[in-house]
């Protein structure tokens, strides 16, 4: 039988996972959650170099203690060798500020520094990274470097200064750069 929630006396919980990849992660990991009645609120997930890590919010039962929770999710996950731990999601505090959301992309010679560097850059302008995918690929003749940036640029920001910024950064490192405010983004890379 469904369980019923009721998001009025519900907190949020976010919980963690991390191990070695193989399917039924994700489907192990929403059923101890529906089991223990919460509603699934934002999934993230990724498979790096053959380790899952994924990010669960949900809102659980006022009745439901963290530890009956770790409980029941360790219960289903320990065995296929994940790890679990949780955090509760304090009350929310005052509306973030308006910012603009950019989508930034590069491509270029594989070197250490590259995401350290750009992110130092990013924080100087106050804009906050909301979802980062960096992949090392091999070419033959090197390592090429991709990297894919959704940000919030606080709106109080100018926008051709923060553009001149990472377009001098990017080519100081010999990288192509593409940074797009993300509504252009998506209507260019709509399928």
């Amino acid at each position: 039988m469904p369980l019923l929630c009721d998001n009025a006396a519900m907190s949020k919980t976010v919980v963690f996972v991390l191990g070695p990849d193989r399917p039924g992660i994700i489907a192990a990991a929403t059923r101890a959650l529906f089991e223990q009645g919460c509603n699934l609120e934002d999934v993230s997930q990724t498979s790096l170099q053959g380790q899952f890590v994924g990010i669960f919010v949900a809102a659980a039962p006022a009745r439901l203690t963290d530890a009956a929770l770790l409980r029941a999710l360790r219960g289903r996950l320990e065995p296929l060798g994940l790890s679990v731990e949780l955090r509760e999601i304090a009350a929310a505090g005052a509306p973030p500020a308006a910012a603009e959301p950019y989508v930034i992309t590069t491509v270029g010679p594989d070197r250490p520094g590259l995401v350290a560097g750009i992110a130092g850059l990013l924080a100087e302008f106050g804009a906050n990274i909301t979802n980062l995918r960096a992949i090392a690929r091999d070419r033959g003749a090197g390592q090429e470097y991709v990297t894919f940036y959704e940000v919030d640029l606080p709106a109080a920001v100018a926008g051709g200064a923060f553009r001149a910024a990472v377009r001098a950064w990017a080519g100081e490192l010999g990288l192509d750069v593409n940074l797009q405010h993300r509504e252009i983004f998506e209507q260019v890379h709509r399928v």
